[in-house]
C-alpha cells in the first residue's frame, strides 16, 4: 500500500482526492497536514487518518509516508512539489502544475535527481469516458477529425475564492481552460501549432474570466471557449467525415451529466450511447499512479506532458495581446 500524505486540507482533496485514496486497492492516507494542527486534525479524524502535522516540512521529513498529493493554491504547486521530491516522496500534483511552461523544468530535474514519481493530477485521462473517447478516435469510428468544440464554464465570483486571486494563480484559464486543451491532446496525440485567442479579465480581480480559443492542430482545428462567469456548462465534441463523438460531462463526470458519449453516424441517422456507471475518475488516478510508483510502467501524465500542455495555455495568453496567430 503506497502511503500518502495530504499538504493542505483545501476542498478538492477533501470531497474528492482523499475519499478516493481512501477507496483505492493499493494506497492509503496516513498524514494529512496542516499550517494549522487543529484543522489537519479535524481532517484527519474525518477519514480516520492516523497522523496530523502542523507544518508541511514536518510531514515531508517523516518516514510515516510515501508520497504527497498537493492541492495548495496554483501559485505554490512547483514549490512544494520540488521539495516533496527532494525529501524523496513521490508526488500528486493539482493542476495546473506551473503557470508558465518553462517553470516546470526545475520539477524534471528534482525528479530525475531523486528517482521520484511526479505527475500532474489529470483525472480526466484515467477516465473511462476519455479512455473510450480516445480508442473510438483511433479505430477510425467518425472517420477523419476535422473539428473539436469545446465548453467549460461556471459562475464565481468570491473575491476570497483562490480563483479570483491573481497572485495565488487564479483565473479561468488556469483552472478550466487546461480541460479542452488536455482532453484533445490526451485522445487525439497531437499537438497544437498555431493559437488564435480572445480573453476577458475582471475589472476588480484582475484575473482571466473568459477566453474564446481557437487552436489549428494541422489536420483539425480545436476551438473552445471557457468563462469564470457564466452559466454552469460543459461539452466537447469531436467532429469527422464519418460521424461525431459527444462526450455528455467531460470534465466533472457524473456531476454536471451522464457519463455517457453518443456515437453518431455521418448522416445522423444511427447513433450509439455508451454509458460508464460510476467511473471514480479520482479512484482509478490514485491506483495508477502507485503502479505507477510500484512497477515503474503505467500510463500516467509526465511532467513533459504538463509542459507540452502549459505551452499551449501560454500561447493563448500570448494570443489574446495580439490579432492573428500565435506560434505554440
Amino acid at each position: 500500500m503506497l502511503r500518502f500524505g495530504i499538504i493542505s486540507t483545501a476542498k478538492i482533496g477533501r470531497d474528492n482526492v482523499v475519499p478516493a485514496i481512501q477507496d483505492a486497492e493499493n494506497c492509503v492516507v496516513t498524514a494529512i497536514a496542516s499550517r494549522d494542527l487543529k484543522r489537519a486534525r479535524e481532517m484527519a479524524d474525518r477519514f480516520s487518518v492516523p497522523h496530523a502535522f502542523g507544518s508541511y516540512e514536518e510531514m515531508l521529513a517523516s518516514d510515516l509516508i510515501d508520497a504527497v498529493y498537493i492541492p495548495l493554491p496554483t501559485s505554490q504547486h512547483i514549490e512544494w512539489s520540488i521539495k516533496a521530491a527532494d525529501a524523496g516522496k513521490h508526488v500528486l500534483c493539482e493542476k495546473p502544475l506551473a503557470l508558465k511552461a518553462g517553470d516546470i523544468d526545475d520539477l524534471i530535474a528534482a525528479r530525475d535527481r531523486n528517482r521520484v514519481v511526479v505527475t500532474e493530477a489529470y483525472m480526466i485521462t484515467y477516465s473511462p469516458v476519455w479512455q473510450k473517447v480516445r480508442s473510438l478516435i483511433g479505430e477510425g469510428a467518425i472517420g477523419s477529425l476535422r473539428h473539436v468544440q469545446g465548453a467549460f464554464t461556471y459562475f464565481n465570483r468570491d473575491p476570497a475564492n483562490m480563483r479570483n486571486v491573481p497572485e495565488l494563480g487564479g483565473g479561468g484559464l488556469p483552472d478550466i481552460g487546461v480541460y479542452p486543451v488536455m482532453g484533445t491532446r490526451f485522445s487525439t496525440g497531437k499537438e497544437p501549432l498555431w493559437i488564435q485567442a480572445i480573453t476577458e479579465r475582471d475589472a476588480d480581480f484582475g484575473t482571466d474570466i473568459y477566453s474564446s480559443v481557437k487552436a489549428d492542430f494541422g489536420d483539425f482545428e480545436l476551438s473552445f471557449y471557457i468563462s469564470t462567469q457564466m452559466a454552469n456548462r460543459q461539452v466537447m465534441v469531436f467532429h469527422g467525415t464519418e460521424g461525431y463523438i459527444e462526450v455528455k460531462s467531460p470534465f466533472n463526470a457524473n456531476r454536471w451529466g451522464p457519463e455517457e458519449i453518443e456515437l453518431a453516424d455521418r448522416s445522423h441517422t444511427e447513433s450509439r450511447i455508451f454509458r460508464f456507471q460510476d467511473s471514480r475518475q479520482y479512484k482509478r488516478q490514485v491506483e495508477a499512479f502507485a503502479r505507477a510508483v510500484t512497477n515503474g510502467k503505467e500510463e500516467i501524465v509526465t511532467l513533459e506532458n504538463s509542459k507540452l500542455n502549459q505551452k499551449v495555455i501560454d500561447a493563448i495568453y500570448r494570443a489574446s495581446e495580439k490579432d492573428g496567430w500565435e506560434a505554440v
